[in-house]
This record gives C-alpha cells, sequence and structure tokens, in this order.
C-alpha cells in the first residue's frame, strides 16, 4: 500500500511551488529534471517513504508551480534558492538531496550556494557539459534541438531529443515520447503534464541548464558531500561522458546507478537500493 502524501504549495518571489511530503525520517528532498515534475518520482518516493521524509516539487514553470507573470527564462541560482527555501520551511534540515538530470544542475546549484543546508547531495547524470574540455560538439546539439523547436514545433525537438539521447524503456528499446495507451491512470496524468512544459523547457530551459558551470570550487571545499551518479546503461553516451568530467572536475569516483538516465523509473527498486546505500552515514 502507497504511503499518503501530502501536498502544499510554497510562495516564493515570482512563482508558487507545489511539492509533496511522503513518509517521516531525515529530510530527503529529491528535483525532477527538465521538464518533469514531482509525480515523475511517485515510485521511487514510495519506496523511500519508509526511511525518509521524501519530498518532491515541480519546480517553478513546470505543471503545478506557476509564475506570477509571464514565463521567464530559468535561472539556476534562482532555482537553487527556491530549494533552499522548501528546506528551511519544512525543517528537519540540512537535508539529504537527490537530483536527476537537470535537477541535479539544480543541486549542485544549491550546494555551491547553500552549503549549510545540504548534508549529502547526489547528482544523477547532470547535463554539466561545461565540464567538458572541448564542450563545442555537445552544446551544438542543444543548440540544433532549441533551433528544431523555433523551426518545426515541440513534437519535433523532442523527437530528436529523445533519439539524441538514446532513452529507453525497461526492455532497453529505444523510446520516443510514451503511449499514453500504455500507460497506467497516474502514469498517464504526470505524462500529460510534463507534456505540457516541453515548451517552457525547450523555450526557455534548456540551454541555461545545459550553459550552468557548476561552481567547482565551491563544491571541493569539504562540505556537502557530492556524488556524482551514472546509469550502467548510459556508458557511451554524451551524459555519461559529461558525469565522468564533472567527477574528475571534483576529484571523486561515479556511482553506478541501475539503468539508463531515466533508471529511477524504470528500475525503482535496485535504484533506491543504490541511493539509500549511497545515502549512508549522511
Amino acid at each position: 500500500m502507497a504511503p499518503p502524501t501530502l501536498s502544499s504549495t510554497l510562495k516564493v518571489p515570482g512563482a508558487t511551488l507545489y511539492y509533496e511530503v511522503r513518509g517521516q525520517g531525515p529530510l530527503l528532498l529529491i528535483i525532477p529534471g527538465g521538464p518533469q515534475d514531482a509525480g515523475v518520482f511517485a515510485g521511487v518516493a514510495d519506496r523511500l517513504a519508509d526511511r525518509y521524509t521524501v519530498v518532491a516539487w515541480d519546480p517553478r514553470g513546470n505543471s503545478r508551480s506557476p509564475f506570477d507573470g509571464p514565463a521567464e527564462e530559468l535561472q539556476l541560482d534562482v532555482q537553487g534558492d527556491d530549494a533552499a527555501r522548501l528546506i528551511e520551511v519544512l525543517g528537519h534540515g540540512p537535508a539529504l538531496v537527490f537530483g536527476t538530470s537537470g535537477g541535479a544542475q539544480i543541486g549542485l546549484n544549491l550546494a555551491a550556494r547553500h552549503p549549510a543546508r545540504v548534508r549529502a547531495l547526489v547528482t544523477h547524470e547532470p547535463p554539466a557539459i561545461m565540464m567538458l574540455d572541448d564542450p563545442s560538439d555537445a552544446l551544438a546539439a542543444d543548440q540544433d534541438i532549441h533551433d528544431t523547436w523555433r523551426r518545426d514545433g515541440v513534437d519535433a525537438a523532442m523527437t530528436k531529443f529523445f533519439s539524441m539521447h538514446a532513452l529507453e524503456d525497461g526492455s532497453g528499446d529505444e523510446q520516443g515520447p510514451p503511449d499514453f495507451g500504455d500507460m497506467p491512470p497516474e502514469a498517464a496524468e504526470t505524462f500529460a503534464r510534463v507534456s505540457g512544459n516541453f515548451e517552457y523547457w525547450l523555450a526557455h530551459g534548456m540551454m541555461p541548464l545545459s550553459l550552468y558551470r557548476p561552481d567547482v570550487a565551491a563544491l571541493t571545499s569539504g562540505a556537502p558531500r557530492i556524488v556524482i551518479g551514472l546509469g550502467e546503461q548510459s556508458r557511451g553516451q554524451m551524459i555519461h561522458d559529461v558525469g565522468e568530467a564533472l567527477a574528475r572536475k571534483l576529484g571523486v569516483a561515479p556511482v553506478t546507478f541501475p539503468g539508463d538516465h531515466m533508471g529511477y523509473e524504470y528500475e525503482p527498486e535496485a535504484f533506491v537500493a543504490t541511493l539509500h546505500q549511497t545515502f549512508k552515514g549522511h
């Protein structure tokens, strides 16, 4: 039986943040990537709730976290401040933090600029391409997706994004955007919200996330502990190379997580076990 979920909102400068709380224990903040929202973590959060107070939220501009006015360009400092405010309001900090993809970039900003709020941070496959010795090819690929959106629209751009990153389903087959008819109702509802965020992410989010340069000096100052998680099925892909480059800059050894970039969704049991083991002792 799934644990009860408490949903609430937090007013912050320029936006209202929607968040969900499950379980009890040490505070664990989980940050979705790119156009995603708290719903993508339902399977993981349910499995973590017996050991942690799990908090997931919709980053501002996504799903149920609207701006006060017109859409704004994604700013990592603003997103990091949002995460710090959530931790402060919820209490029981500093928090354990897990972020995936673009959410990992937010986590890196949070840890660098608000280190007292974070006990340990696990960043799962952050798109920190500016950590590459030569990021020009990766930047050009992301710019091509952005340009495709401007020229041909959301569907063409997202098809190119899914293909470029070789996202996989549980059987290992390459996938595009999922078919609603194949999903349970809750998952279909989540994907409907997330697909509604594609336009904002392509217009205002993807390039700022790609261009963000984590503050290596702050992140190597000794606290909090930073872990780079890389999917075992992501080897040979650009996102894996990027994670390894960031790990070298930080002087840490990456931790292997089950699955690929979406391993938390397709292999939740094994993913949660690895995450818990990684946090053990913090």
